[in-house]
């Protein structure tokens, strides 16, 4: 049936239009029974409900909406598609913005978000701050940031992370390895990931060397030439820390291409574990991040924060090492 209305369902289930009305935005004493009633009827003829005119009835959307710098990098991809999991047992419907790393874009998007009645977001950045943050009326998670103001973070435990595979190379006889990694950004806890993997080699009197990816070599997600420089200037290199999937994934490439075996000449661990690393050959060692558990308790905070309840502000959970075939 076509254009099926509010009053189409009244009619049908015999009940008054405001009674429909209460039951599609769960307002005011309805018995199970006329839920029920009501419910059956909009599926017998077909009724859905405008979810833009409940949102604007409530003030409140029941949707979550996600900022991330790279739509297409296989680590917020999976993010992604983990919330789109999460949302969906929860009724809530999720929203996908790509800022592309720029901050102003950010603040644009935030402040879309407050007024489009979004239910809370879910924020990747490097640049937003606790003054701006503290304007934005509506529950802001930040998720793989350190503390800004006031707000509520979730990320993985680097630091653990970056010792797991300091020892993982180590134990495999490395004795000259590298780090490569993604552009220096202030406050970010992945930096940590590089830092306690270079103290872990330093108190087992093994020398670490880092190379830092540029910003437009993080904006494009092209770590070529950063891979092969590293390379160029440590033929004696024995095993390499990369500190996302991604890059490993390119590393892998570049030593194919220079007919460098790995493992028996590299050791190889990356950082992650999306999916992306158990189809690589060889298959990737890696530090793999709880992403469903960063997820979820990403969106348990917005909902105590959307309910006007208390919430722990600074939430690190915990990695673990996955060995497969690049060690």
């Amino acid at each position: 049936m076509a254009n099926v209305t509010i009053k189409d369902v009244a009619r049908d289930a015999g009940v008054a239009v405001e009674t429909v009305s209460r039951v599609l935005n769960n307002r005011g004493y309805i018995s199970q029974k006329t839920r029920d009633k009501v419910e059956a009827s909009m599926k017998r003829i077909g009724y859905i409900p405008n979810s833009f005119a409940q949102g604007l009835s409530k003030k409140k959307m029941d949707c979550i909406a996600v900022i991330v710098p790279h739509i297409v990098h296989p680590y917020f991809s999976t993010v992604i598609s983990e919330l789109e999991n999460v949302a969906s047992e929860r009724g809530y419907k999720v929203f996908v913005y790509n800022s592309g790393g720029d901050k102003n874009k950010e603040k644009y998007l935030l402040k879309l978000c407050q007024s489009s009645f979004i239910s809370g977001v879910l924020l990747f950045s490097s640049e937003i701050s606790a003054r701006f943050l503290k304007s934005v009326q509506l529950p802001v998670v930040l998720v793989e940031r350190g503390p800004v103001g006031n707000s509520v973070n979730v990320q993985c435990d680097n630091v653990t992370g970056g010792g797991l595979a300091a020892r993982h190379l180590i134990s495999k006889g490395c004795k000259r390895p590298i780090v490569i990694g993604t552009a220096n950004t202030e406050g970010m806890p992945g930096d940590k990931r590089e830092e306690e993997f270079t103290e872990v080699c330093a108190r087992s009197d093994v020398d670490v060397v880092s190379y830092r990816a540029s910003e437009d070599q993080y904006a494009s997600l092209d770590y070529h030439a950063e891979i092969e420089k590293a390379l160029e200037e440590n033929p004696g290199c024995d095993g390499i820390f990369a500190t996302s999937d991604l890059i490993a994934a390119q590393v892998i490439q570049i030593c194919h291409r220079r007919n460098i075996r790995i493992p028996e000449d590299i050791k190889l661990i990356g950082f992650d574990d999306v999916p992306l690393a158990g189809l690589l050959t060889p298959a990737l060692t890696t530090i793999r991040q709880p992403i469903h558990d960063i997820v979820k308790c990403a969106v348990d905070s917005i909902e105590r924060l959307s309910e006007g309840e208390t919430t722990e502000r600074n939430i690190i959970l915990p990695v673990e090492l996955v060995e497969r075939e690049s060690t």
